[in-house]
């Protein structure tokens, strides 16, 4: 145990007489990375599964340091195939990173990738008014609904598990999918680039831990808000009361005016933050993670 210490003390001191300013950088780099890391796991069950893999590799210090050979041994094996079960078991956690950080400069990067056909704020303006009507008029009547407005990340798969509308985005179009007698009622709608591109498809839920009086529409709207950038809309057909989606978080409770507003912010072009392409991904970490 005391050359174990006494070997780190000699790896410090020799750190520090060869230490240059490309140190500081990547120590600073590989600060940062664990801090965003940590904080997006923070909410998940990936955070459990690392609080096993710390006490182990403690254990296994201890064990190499008291000469505990058969415990040694255990959890060395442990360790070395420990790489594979962490992919193999924080597979939807690493989905969401890498996802993430495709989405922080909204493909600008790969244009061949991106297949946005631009819309104007006019037309945004005249899309959301629409939607905030019907959104309005089925609160009023607590009609359930779950709306889902893609964005950069396309939900081909998603579109897949429905039936695909292609309408525009009319308030009575969207009332009459999601009345209550109507075929595709229970699913999402699906916009994309100002058209009901589908309707009646099915979404992923959300693993996380919300409130018991959510049930699995709200779920489903967490869900695909935290594997896209997708803004969702959500309509209690309990309560009737308005909810929006975004990044992993649900804001409750929104008025027809105050929903009106979000999506013209969240929605609309804005030349800042093309400017500032990397702002959102740190943001979207913070947000879904505070």
């Amino acid at each position: 145990m005391l050359q174990f210490f006494q070997s780190i003390g000699d790896f410090i001191v020799t750190t520090i007489k060869n230490f240059m300013w490309q140190d500081v950088l990547d120590i600073a780099i590989v600060a940062i990375l664990i801090y965003y890391v940590l904080k997006f796991i923070r909410d998940t069950r990936a955070a459990q599964l690392m609080k096993g893999i710390v006490l182990i590799v403690i254990l296994f210090q201890l064990a190499q340091g008291f000469n505990l050979q058969a415990t040694s041994y255990i959890l060395n094996s442990t360790l070395e195939f420990g790489i594979l079960a962490v992919l193999i078991v924080f597979q939807p956690e690493l989905r969401t990173l890498l996802e993430r950080i495709g989405r922080s400069g909204n493909g600008k990067a790969l244009p061949f990738f991106t297949t946005d056909k631009k819309q104007t704020n006019a037309e945004i303006s005249e899309n959301v008014a629409h939607i905030v009507d019907a959104v309005s008029n089925m609160s009023a009547t607590k009609t359930g609904a779950l709306i889902v407005i893609e964005r950069t990340t396309r939900l081909g798969e998603v579109i897949n598990t429905g039936t695909k509308v292609d309408a525009a985005v009319v308030s009575d179009v969207i009332m009459n999918i999601f009345y209550p007698k109507a075929p595709l009622h229970d699913g999402a709608m699906i916009i994309r680039d100002g058209r009901i591109i589908a309707a009646g498809c099915f979404l992923p839920l959300t693993t996380r831990k919300f409130d018991s009086e959510l049930g699995t529409r709200h779920r489903a709207g967490i869900g695909v808000s935290e594997i896209s950038d997708s803004v969702v809309i959500l309509v209690s057909e309990e309560t009737g009361i308005i909810s929006v989606a975004l990044e992993g978080n649900l804001q409750r409770r929104l008025t027809p005016d105050a929903l009106e507003a979000l999506l013209i912010k969240e929605l609309g072009t804005d030349e800042k933050k093309k400017k500032e392409p990397f702002s959102n991904f740190w943001k979207g970490w913070s947000k879904n993670n505070d």
